[in-house]
């Protein structure tokens, strides 16, 4: 008697747990041979409406802890990363990725995730600056998270084009929502897990997965979301991005990036997701005395 098999169903990623799509829907993930792989829940907009919730509540926190607590935490996951490697290089197979080139990429995200983790607590320095000014202040220009970032994740790119954008993001304090790829979408929900039982708070990261054509305009005009990143190549999509994210003045960016090159981890994709904030504070003359004037 031929054994029944049972596909795994990877669910939503959204406010550190793991539920079902609302609408119910979902799709058959298949290989380049055409064979069903899995079942992948089919996204709507209450769906990505639920995640920038949870995004929004846990900005606050997220954004308010220590810079080098963050480097901590991104460095713890990718200690977890290290700890399932054969877990991702074996959904990477499974996904039409030869053994050699999954091997690579599990090691590029590893080395990714250290690489923002070490720049969590020197960015400020690096693009913070103390201003001269003609009057009796200090003026300093410190860089601050911009807030609620939404994703439309590398299509071709499983789980490298994936981090690659989540780890500035967060390293900054921004919170995000990220759409994983369609086609290639099952190390998205498998590195959600490792963010789950790592010390990443819910609601810093919420992935997704589903259909760009149904959601991007979502994601774009969405009034509580700060920022968006669209890391594809459907120029219609990305021209559609621009027009609905400037009605309310959101920070629009098109990452076309070959994530395996070195030069496209750097603090810059940083500050992108930053805003500049100047404070004056007067200069107080202390005598001889202690006495101030």
């Amino acid at each position: 008697m031929q054994q029944l098999e049972i596909l795994k169903t990877y669910k939503l990623y959204i406010g550190g747990a793991f539920p079902r799509t609302e609408s119910g829907r979902f799709y058959k993930l298949e290989n380049n041979k055409k064979e069903v792989i899995a079942n992948m829940c089919l996204s709507s907009r209450k769906d990505f409406r639920n995640a920038v919730v949870a995004a929004r509540k846990a900005f606050e926190g997220w954004s308010g802890r220590a810079a080098f607590n963050r480097g901590q935490i991104l460095y713890r996951i990718a200690e977890m990363l290290e700890g399932r490697k054969a877990q991702f290089i074996e959904e990477l197979i499974l996904q039409g990725a030869s053994k050699a080139s999954a091997e690579k990429e599990v090691r590029l995200v590893i080395d990714r995730c250290v690489y923002y983790s070490g720049w969590c607590d020197k960015y400020q320095q690096l693009f913070g600056t103390v201003n001269p000014v003609a009057t009796s202040h200090f003026n300093f220009s410190v860089p601050e998270p911009t807030g609620v970032v939404s994703v439309i994740a590398d299509e071709h790119s499983s789980l490298l084009g994936l981090v690659s954008v989540i780890m500035p993001i967060i390293a900054g304090g921004n919170t995000c929502i990220v759409l994983a790829s369609e086609t290639k979408p099952l190390c998205s929900i498998t590195f959600a897990e490792v963010l789950a039982t790592s010390d990443l708070p819910g609601g810093v990261v919420n992935i997704l997965t589903g259909k760009s054509k149904e959601l991007h305009t979502h994601f774009a005009s969405h009034m509580d979301v700060n920022a968006i990143i669209y890391c594809r190549e459907n120029m219609e999509e990305a021209k559609t991005i621009a027009e609905l994210s400037s009605l309310n003045v959101k920070r629009s960016f098109m990452w076309q990036k070959d994530w395996t090159k070195a030069e496209n981890e750097n603090p810059y994709l940083i500050i992108d997701l930053q805003e500049i904030k100047t404070t004056w504070h007067p200069i107080e003359n202390i005598g001889v005395s202690g006495a101030k004037y």
